[in-house]
């Protein structure tokens, strides 16, 4: 069975089981950092969203120069460790300040920076030892599976995290989350892998070397539509998601009970999408599949803002958005993310990832910022038609490209 053999890939394994750790915890620290500055510090509407843009920031800032940091550095493994050791320290920083009585606004704004800069770091130095370990032939199975467990901590994550809350505290609830990244380092410590040689600079300035990584992503047939696409869907699905929240329960008079229900919906999409992901692939092809789940993530996402009638129908409407986008969001993250790896060289692949991770996530503190201008300009339910078809706009910078049409990805 194709994909079968990774079973039997013991570094693989690895790499997936301390990632599969760290995503649950990082869902329980995803609900406890702002429930920690709500319950605990009284936050403002504005502090809450100085933190939420926090933890995306460090990508605007700091990708570029991260790229080419990790691309001079032989042992790409120890960087992760590294990281991965700095970001449990952080979080652990939290529950301390709390025990401590010395726990602000500003120390959880200043942790979640620093997380996410970390992450930056680590996220790069991921996908290099990534194509170090898995065969080039296994990468769609493979981040098939990282996104299986990615959407299995969405099911289990938030309803664990809420529990932990209610009984210990957010702050406590975090220590979870700094534990699952020590066992992440434990993991990625224990992978063999050649890592291959440092990238030669012959000479290359960091403006030179800059330049390059966005050369190449720019003037690449196939690499250029997809950031793209991935960069427009990202900017109207943020703005989208900064206030359906708000839409759901005031707009709609939906219960927080029924709120968390419908975002159960879209993980369990999530976890049918990443199963069948790499077999829809194989079967239409990885361009098609791409295109596919550009328009399936961001088409069904349109059902909330037109939602309306009947109670029942209401939340059927509610629930097949939620569901179809999660699915659909799967189907394009895996081939997608598979795609832009298997087409980069590896002598540039950090600065590669790190400039598709500067726009791709740079955009999105400026998405949510945006849809909330935007719902206070003209309205929830209008601002929502506005980012839903925005974001349903992105699937046409494939459509002129190669990449419908690319059923393989070249060998090389």
């Amino acid at each position: 069975m194709i994909g079968g053999r990774l079973w039997r890939h013991p570094e693989f394994l690895k790499l997936w089981a301390g990632q599969s750790v760290s995503v649950v915890g990082d869902q329980i620290t995803m609900l406890a950092l702002p429930l920690a500055a709500v319950l605990v510090l009284d936050a403002s509407a504005a502090e809450m969203g100085v933190l939420a843009a926090a933890g995306w920031l460090p990508h605007l800032l700091f990708a570029l120069g991260a790229g080419l940091w990790v691309d001079r550095r032989r042992r790409k493994r120890w960087v992760m460790i590294a990281t991965d050791l700095g970001r449990a320290a952080v979080l652990f920083s939290v529950p301390l300040a709390y025990w401590l009585d010395a726990l602000t606004i500003e120390h959880l704004i200043a942790a979640a920076f620093a997380v996410g800069a970390l992450t930056v770091l680590f996220d790069i130095a991921w996908g290099v030892l990534f194509m170090r370990v898995v065969p080039r032939e296994d990468v769609v199975e493979a981040n098939g599976k990282l996104m299986t467990s990615r959407s299995l901590s969405f099911v289990a994550g938030p309803p664990g995290a809420g529990g932990l809350v209610q009984a210990f505290g957010a702050p406590v609830a975090i220590v979870l989350d700094a534990v699952s990244f020590l066992v992440s380092a434990l993991f990625v410590s224990r992978v063999r892998v050649d890592e291959g040689p440092v990238p030669e600079l012959n000479g290359e300035s960091v403006r030179t070397r800059l330049a390059s990584g966005f050369r190449f992503l720019f003037r690449h047939e196939i690499l250029r539509p997809t950031l793209l696409c991935f960069a427009t869907i990202n900017l109207f699905n943020l703005g989208l998601w900064a206030i359906v929240i708000l839409y759901f329960a005031e707009g709609l008079g939906l219960s927080a009970a029924t709120i968390g229900i419908l975002l159960g919906t879209a993980a369990i999409g999530g976890v049918i999408g990443a199963l069948v992901a790499p077999a829809v692939g194989r079967r239409i092809g990885i361009g098609p599949a791409v295109t596919v789940g550009a328009v399936l993530f961001t088409a069904p996402l349109l059902l909330f803002p037109l939602a309306g009638g009947p109670r029942p129908l209401l939340l059927g409407m509610l629930f097949a958005g939620e569901f179809l986008s999660g699915l659909g969001v799967m189907l394009l993250d895996i081939q997608g993310n598979s795609l832009t790896l298997l087409l980069t060289p590896e002598a540039m692949r950090a600065r590669q990832l790190a400039t598709f991770k500067f726009i791709n996530y740079g955009v999105r503190p400026i998405g949510a910022l945006g849809g909330g201008l935007l719902a206070e300009a003209i309205g929830l339910r209008e601002a929502l038609l506005v980012t839903a078809v925005g974001g349903m706009l992105g699937v046409l910078w494939l459509i002129p490209s190669p990449t419908p049409r690319l059923r393989e990805v070249p060998s090389g």
